[in-house]
This record gives C-alpha cells, structure tokens and sequence, in this order.
C-alpha cells in the first residue's frame, strides 16, 4: 500500500521528494506506515507554556544545545562535495550546462542566513514501550527538574503541507564516509534520472538542489547522538517566509533570544489538520520530578480547559525515580 495515498500529492511530487531527499523519503513513507508518534522532551513550564498559548516555539540553530552539529552537517556536505567533484560536475553539468558552479555560488551566498536565520523545533521518535517511562537519556538533556515528554500524534507533521512554509525532517546520524556513500548513490540516482530531471528545468532543479544541500547540512549529526532519533520542524524567515508565524524575544534560560512561534491551529485549505492540542496530544508524561503527583493534577487541569478529553488518562507520571 502506498503511505501516500490518502494524502494530496502528485504522482511527480513523490518521484521528486524521493530523488532529491532520498533517505528523508524512506523514514517518511515507514513513520506514516507505523503511525509513528514523535515526542517533544522540554521543561514541564515551556509544556505549559504549549497549551494555553497553542504554539510551540522554534528556536535559533545558534542557541540551540547542539548547535555544531550544522557545522558537522556542514563539514560533511563540503567534503564529500571536494572529493567527488568531478563526479558531480560530470552528472549535473551533462544536464545543465555550467549548472554546478550556478548551484554552488547560489549555495554560499544563502549560507550565512543558513546559519543565522535558521529555527528549528527538535522532536524525537516516540516507541510503545515508553509509554509509561519515558527515555531515560532525554530526561537527563532535557527540561532540568521538572522534564516533562509531550508525545503527539505524527501524522500533522509528516503530511506534507505549506501551510506555514515551516518543514518537517528526520535527522540522520551518519559518519563522514557514510555520508559519502550516501552522497554517491545519490549523484548515480541523479544520472540514472537525467533525462526527467532535465525536464523540469534548470530553476526548478537549482531550488530543489539548493532544499537537498540545506537539509543535507541541517539535519546530519554525528552517530553518537542516534538514541535521539529526531526529527526537526525547521523554518528560516529570510529565505521561505511565513504570515502566520510570529517572531518574538524571549528569555530562555536566562539569555534573551528572538524565537518564532509555531501556531498550532488547523489551516484544512491548505492541507494542516490535527495540528490543534486537542486532536494533536496523545499523552503527557512527568519525568523525574520531586513534585509529580502536583504537576500531574496541574496538566490535567490546564488539558480540560484546553478541550483535551480524557485528560486525566493522558498524563502520567514515569516511575523513573528521581536522583538527588
């Protein structure tokens, strides 16, 4: 059966989302098959925060806790782009005459909004069995004393939408010679592809080149951070802007920043539903905490007022016990 089938996409978007992000296609098309749910591990205040004001905040690369890995996604990009160039060059100019030094002078004059204007929300993939733990491993990274997982439905985030110009992809951990092996198959995809790829056209196939380089850049981490499995909600103003998501400072953690703040409210026109809190929450679990039993009773009762049914059945406190 194919995953995309109930969704409203052509028979070229698909060919086209699986040549040019070829292993992002892969883990779209197995989440959307296995129901996938993704979880957002944050502080029980910034969860909160999620609820009553029906948005979820995307931050800066550069604030982010893990900010160099763009530049290890950047590293690996560059290099297998210097070792392979030849093979590049060959494939796409044979398409487009003088298409590669094009693409590449267009690539860098947009990298230093890349690392600049980039805002990304980090969600990981969520699994039956933590259900009722949570991982381990996210609740020491995250959310400090009072960590809480908020476990959503994937399916809004893996339809694919415009709606907000704010674009859902998985994360992949790869060495710099499994990057390599990647890039390659994908080079010799191109090829064996040429003839389509030169039908629809020189622009066309320099702004999905451009998407396959920045996302190869933003979403590659080094394997050591695997058990993270996620996925990132990335948007950046400057190059693909939205009117429905606003831009705020804030201060996080003490440091004042300018964040963008995702609304989740349903856009059916244009393709985003399930999106609201209610339809959106599959459950709520409370880390290890020293006051659960409180934060349990506390979410409920913001849920029920959110319209959440069922509130008191969606959140759960981890029997993780709490290390002091």
């Amino acid at each position: 059966m194919d995953p995309f089938s109930n969704f409203d996409i052509s028979a070229e978007q698909l060919r086209i989302f699986s040549l040019f992000h070829p292993r992002a296609f892969k883990r779209t098309a197995s989440a959307i098959t296995s129901n996938q749910r993704l979880v957002h591990y944050t502080s029980a205040n910034t969860a909160l925060k999620i609820i009553k004001n029906e948005a979820v905040w995307a931050r800066n690369s550069s604030c982010m806790n893990d900010f160099m890995e763009l530049e290890y996604g950047l590293e690996c990009l560059t290099s297998s782009l210097a070792v392979h160039r030849e093979r590049y060059i060959e494939v796409f100019d044979n398409i487009f005459d003088g298409f590669t030094a094009e693409l590449t002078q267009y690539f860098n004059d947009w990298l230093p909004t890349i690392r600049s204007d980039t805002y990304i929300t980090c969600l990981s993939e969520h699994l039956a069995t933590e259900d009722t733990l949570g991982r381990l491993s996210m609740w020491r990274a995250y959310g400090g004393q009072t960590g809480v997982a908020f476990v959503v439905s994937g399916k809004p985030f893996l339809t694919p939408s415009d709606a907000l110009n704010a674009y859902t992809s998985p994360v992949e951990y790869l060495s710099r010679s499994q990057f390599e092996q990647e890039f390659i198959q994908f080079i010799e995809s191109i090829q064996g592809n040429a003839t389509w790829v030169k039908s629809l056209g020189r622009d066309t196939v320099k702004a999905y080149m451009f998407a396959a380089l920045r996302f190869a850049m933003l979403c590659t981490k080094h394997p050591g951070f695997h058990e993270e499995r996620e996925w990132r909600v990335i948007y950046s103003p400057k190059y693909e802007h939205s009117k429905k998501i606003t831009i705020d400072v804030e201060s996080i953690g003490g440091t004042p920043q300018k964040v963008c703040k995702i609304p989740l409210k349903d856009i059916p026109e244009e393709g985003l539903t399930g999106i609201e809190v209610p339809s959106l929450l599959d459950r709520i679990i409370i880390g290890p905490t020293q006051y659960p039993v409180e934060m349990r009773e506390a979410f409920i009762d913001v849920l029920e007022k959110a319209g959440v049914a069922e509130a008191e059945q969606k959140v759960i406190i981890s029997d993780i016990p709490l290390r002091t």
